[in-house]
């Protein structure tokens, strides 16, 4: 089931107190970037971080789940609402991914 336009919203909304987040849509579901880097993703309406070494040791709850099958396993955000709490993961986060690979263009 794709993901709402209001679900993104309320994501949005919840991570007012970051600057430049912005989002991709991608086969019904986004893909959430803060500051360039690929953080997070809507899936059927629910926010999934990705996984870096340490973050169970910052988060309340650290569950895993695949957005799809196959997929690699995310972090399902928890305390989405606290927008503090988010902030924190999304720049703890940001601190330990990396940046997108730049893709080849061929001429």
């Amino acid at each position: 089931m794709p993901s709402s336009k209001e679900y993104l919203d309320f994501i949005l909304d919840c991570l007012s107190n970051l600057d430049n987040i912005s989002y991709k849509s991608m086969m019904g579901e986004y893909l959430i970037y803060y500051n360039g880097k690929h953080i997070a993703g809507i899936y059927d309406n629910r926010l999934l971080l990705k996984n870096a070494d340490n973050l169970s040791s910052i988060m309340h709850e650290y569950i895993l789940e695949k957005p799809y099958p196959n997929a690699k396993d995310m972090v399902v955000a928890d305390d989405i609402e606290d927008k503090e709490y988010l902030a924190d993961i999304f720049n703890f986060l940001y601190e330990r991914l990396p940046f997108p690979k730049k893709k080849n263009s061929k001429k």
